[in-house]
């Protein structure tokens, strides 16, 4: 049995120079014992294997795999390492085999090591502990989840390659002197003293922090727990965290409520909202970029109903017209059929542009995210604006979240009316195209359950056309 004991400085170079005696001597990963040693003792504690001419050439993938796990803190990492070496040459193509179990475990401690990495390059905090003419001194404590001071400290030459500075980890401390790297021993957490720009960090924290935007659990998986007691900051987050919800109100009441006297003047330039040359020239979003045309509403001004779709298919982006694909031939003889005039109605869709994938020649659909959804918003806003409809029929989950804000659950909201912030009703119902898409023992029964919402939006909108005229007169003429 060869023992072998790497040492904590230069771990890589040492395992490299192990590994390669080992190999050259044919000595099977069984019969070797690694080991860790932080006192620096001798490489080999155990019989030595000595190199010999002619070794197996290495992959890179291999090399850069060894650079990084060398450094993970499970003891196990030299005993992987060399076992997947020792299946090399016996195993074509190993290192590009995403289901090989031992490549897999090493794949995942890479990914740990180098998430470790980032981690301090990150959240490493200096103070200042002396100053003089020529260079300002500067110390830091951290604790990494593996040994990776050695392999980090290069970065921090770089970043701050004009002061001198010592960072200090239970493993290992990294003393960047005069532009030179040298390493010490590891201590427990040293007494730093105050560093009066500390006070300066937090107050800049605190007035950057935005609560609109906080997402507590994005914020941990970037800045864990484990980091916060090391981190100036840290004390203030709690407190952030707690009084965001009435700081954000806070904002919304403060925000102005009319826009600023130049808008007109520069809304006066512009082609109207919603029209083809100015939708055409809209680069709110990235779909502009591969769509054809942009595809603007079709229908009277003074429509009491609006008719609001997902996004123009492969036929409207072409045609440049809304609802003449298949899904729009659908809904005209569903409509048709309840008693719902698509021609009175201004019909439009949430997102003006054709979001797609191509394959081959063909163009497949793909459904557009928040973001594309809410850059588009202020196009349907300025068509409802125009059209003041006194009815929005809502067809399909983006048509929901552009309305209402919320396109979660369409099935169980069908057929429900909500409003809208200005109090215009929103009828809302499935998109023709789910039709398209349904098994075919169900699609006879959810074809009836769109044409009874349809009926239904029409009965609706006839309700509200009549309340709004009031009560008929009735009584004799004067003769």
């Amino acid at each position: 049995m060869h023992t072998v004991a790497i040492p904590m400085l230069h771990a890589d170079a040492a395992f490299r120079a192990a590994a390669r005696g080992l190999l050259a001597a044919q000595i099977p990963p069984e019969d070797v014992l690694w080991q860790f040693d932080t006192g620096g003792t001798d490489l080999f504690a155990g019989p030595a294997a000595t190199a010999a001419p002619g070794n197996a050439t290495v992959p890179r993938a291999y090399v850069e795999l060894m650079g990084t796990v060398v450094w993970h803190c499970d003891p196990e990492r030299f005993a992987r390492l060399y076992a997947l070496l020792w299946r090399l040459p016996r195993t074509a193509g190993l290192m590009t085999d995403r289901g090989d179990p031992a490549l897999a475990k090493l794949r995942a401690m890479e990914k740990a090591v180098r998430r470790d990495r980032h981690k301090m390059t990150a959240f490493v905090r200096f103070r200042e502990i002396d100053s003089t003419p020529a260079r300002r001194r500067f110390a830091a404590w951290f604790e990494p989840s593996h040994y990776i001071t050695e392999m980090t400290a290069p970065f921090f030459a770089t970043r701050f390659g004009d002061m001198d500075w010592i960072i200090q980890t239970p493993h290992l401390t990294a003393h960047f002197i005069d532009g030179k790297i040298s390493f010490g021993d590891g201590v427990t957490n040293p007494p730093l003293p105050d560093d009066a720009t500390e006070d300066l960090w937090r107050t800049y924290y605190a007035n950057i922090f935005n609560p609109a935007r906080l997402k507590v659990k994005a914020m941990q998986a970037e800045m864990p727990k484990k980091y916060w007691k090391n981190l100036p900051e840290a004390s203030l987050i709690p407190g952030l965290i707690a009084d965001a919800e009435s700081r954000a109100r806070a904002m919304q009441d403060a925000a102005p409520t009319l826009p600023p006297l130049r808008t007109d003047r520069v809304m006066a330039t512009l082609p109207h909202p919603a029209t083809p040359d100015a939708l055409n020239a809209c680069t709110r979003c990235p779909l502009y970029r591969d769509a054809t045309q942009a595809v603007p509403g079709e229908g009277p001004n003074d429509a009491r109903l609006m008719i609001v779709g997902e996004q123009p298919g492969d036929l409207e982006d072409l045609a440049g017209r809304p609802f003449v694909g298949p899904a729009g031939q659908l809904f005209d003889r569903i409509a048709t059929e309840a008693g719902l005039d698509r021609g009175a109605a201004y019909v439009t869709n949430a997102v003006k542009h054709f979001k797609f994938t191509p394959r081959g020649k063909r163009r497949i659909h793909q459904r557009p995210d928040r973001s594309e959804i809410e850059a588009c918003t202020w196009w349907l806003d300025a068509e409802r604006d125009r059209i003041k409809p006194k009815l929005i029929l809502a067809m399909g989950a983006t048509a929901m979240q552009a309305l209402t804000g919320d396109g979660k659950a369409v099935m169980k909201r069908r057929g429900t009316v909500e409003s809208m912030g200005d109090g215009t009703p929103v009828f809302i119902t499935v998109h023709p195209s789910y039709l398209l898409r349904v098994p075919d023992h169900i699609r006879a029964a959810e074809t009836e359950s769109f044409r009874q919402d349809l009926a239904a939006a029409a009965a609706l909108l006839e309700a509200i056309v009549a309340d709004e005229k009031g009560p008929r007169q009735t009584g004799t003429a004067p003769s």
